[in-house]
């Protein structure tokens, strides 16, 4: 693996099997060296507004270079494009939308691996399909960079308050330092195991939230047909063996909370069209592995006609909202 401290005061020598420590020093645990970012969407940009609180430096970029206006005010310095990131970084971030964004980003014509410092640690947030996480890990180790994968649970909230759960996979003698940078945007960093396996605990938590989050709308609607005042119906749930964290935190019923996209007609949070997607990518896990995912493969389906009904830029708590048109066909 890399032997570079990334920031630090140690030198650690390794080889690629074992680790072999001639002469150890502490690796500073707060050094605030500068961080790339690529990616400054929803997440992305809340996530490096933490950095930039935390003291780091951060560079970043994004293909919409408005987006980058917000961190670039807080001093962050904007570069055009992720090749140039890590020219002048050797701890690097990825939020990213889809498996081609990351692919694109790290190996195409203006990527990271282009430019990429021997010895860089490269953390992807996104959340992609973990057979690419493992070819961008590969695609890293032949460049003598560091590859983990590190995808998020929490949403846009979590995000803006440092309190995501990153979910990592990847060498773990890099966890520590990849955990220094994680823990300034996120709550909870949990070790998963080798590289992808960061990936699989987000694609299982992202099945179950979508099933919860359909289930949660049906039962609400259903209690509204029924009489009863939405928030009563929540406070019960809450107070009952049904909650969760689709009826306690992201209820997806207009004016039952406050904060949630459901009372901002659905607008930020979690995409539908990016939720589809985490369903394809567990379909297709589920499919390579024989495993039968009957109701994740009925919540893919909605997911997927809520986006061919004009919903894929809406929250996917928004499926209350599909859920009630759909009664009146």
């Amino acid at each position: 693996m890399a032997a570079v401290l990334r920031g630090s005061l140690c030198l650690v020598g390794r080889c690629w099997k074992h680790v072999d420590i001639a002469c150890v020093f502490t690796r500073s645990m707060a050094s605030k060296t500068q961080v790339g970012f690529v990616g400054l969407g929803n997440m992305g940009n809340p996530m490096a507004k933490n950095l930039l609180k935390h003291g780091y430096p951060v560079i970043a970029t994004d293909v919409f270079p408005e987006t980058c206006k917000e961190v670039q005010e807080l001093g962050a310095q904007i570069v055009d494009n992720p090749a140039e990131v890590a020219e002048k970084a050797d701890r690097i971030i990825t939020m990213l939308p889809s498996s081609p964004n990351v692919i694109d980003v790290y190996t195409g014509p203006n990527g990271i691996l282009k430019k990429v410092k021997k010895g860089s640690l490269l953390i992807d947030s996104s959340t992609i399909d973990p057979s690419v996480s493992k070819e961008m890990a590969t695609a890293a180790e032949n460049l003598g960079a560091v590859f983990m994968d590190a995808p998020v649970s929490g949403g846009v909230g979590a995000a803006s308050s440092g309190k995501l759960t990153f979910m990592v996979g990847g060498a773990e003698e890099e966890f520590t330092a990849a955990k220094e940078l994680l823990s300034c945007m996120g709550a909870n960093v949990v070790y998963c195991g080798q590289v992808g396996t960061g990936q699989a605990a987000k694609i299982c938590n992202n099945m179950l939230l979508a099933i919860g989050m359909i289930g949660t709308s049906e039962t609400m609607n259903l209690g509204i047909r029924l009489g009863l005042d939405p928030k009563l119906l929540a406070k019960i749930l809450n107070m009952s063996s049904g909650r969760c964290w689709s009826s306690d935190t992201y209820n997806p019923v207009p004016g039952v909370m406050e904060g949630v996209p459901s009372g901002n007609n659905y607008q930020g949070g979690f995409g539908t069209q990016l939720m589809a997607k985490d369903l394809g990518l567990a379909q297709n896990t589920a499919t390579n592995t024989r495993t039968p995912v009957p109701l994740g493969s009925l919540a893919h389906q909605i997911y997927r006609m809520m986006c061919a009904r004009g919903y894929a830029n809406k929250d996917f708590s928004s499926v209350f909202q599909f859920l009630r048109e759909e009664e009146g066909q």
